[in-house]
């Protein structure tokens, strides 16, 4: 988590928690942190293994998030097939978003930070966004079938 500079109490999303590789890291770093998980099973797991921490978890698909009123921060390991649409609802007009460190397909990143994707003009003007580390697909259990990166939104 010091890559993502996360600081205790700051509200953090993890989108896709899957059973909390990130969730838990963001809490030892002192965050609040809500975590996102569809899958019924990965949720109340999520639930159980955080009872005693600083951790919601909501059940619910990332086009359907409703975003924190206050400022927010993101850091998440999404399924790809819908990094496209959280990008988009984490941008969206309102959005009180600070930051996100999302790590995503390396050519859907490599997209946002040319500035190629859906809307960039739009959110180019409020976000630099930049590439963070890259992922081998080895670095992953089960390895995906493509190489991955870490893109980086900063609020300007």
């Amino acid at each position: 988590m010091d890559a993502a500079g996360i600081t205790p109490g700051e509200l953090v999303l993890d989108v896709g928690a899957g059973l909390g590789a990130l969730t838990a890291p963001l809490v030892r770093a002192g965050a609040r942190v809500v975590a996102v998980e569809l899958h019924p099973g990965r949720a109340d797991r999520l639930r159980r293994r955080f009872a005693d921490a600083p951790v919601t978890v909501v059940r619910a698909d990332a086009g359907d998030l409703r975003l924190p009123s206050r400022p927010f921060r993101v850091v998440s390991s999404p399924p790809y097939n819908i990094s496209t649409l959280l990008l988009k609802r984490l941008l969206s007009p309102g959005s009180r978003l600070v930051s996100a460190d999302l790590v995503l397909q390396r050519q859907v990143a490599n997209r946002w930070v040319r500035g190629d994707a859906p809307g960039a003009n739009r959110w180019f003007r409020h976000y630099d966004p930049s590439l963070g580390l890259r992922l081998p697909r080895k670095a992953f259990t089960p390895p995906p079938h493509v190489d991955s990166a870490v893109l980086l939104l900063r609020k300007r």
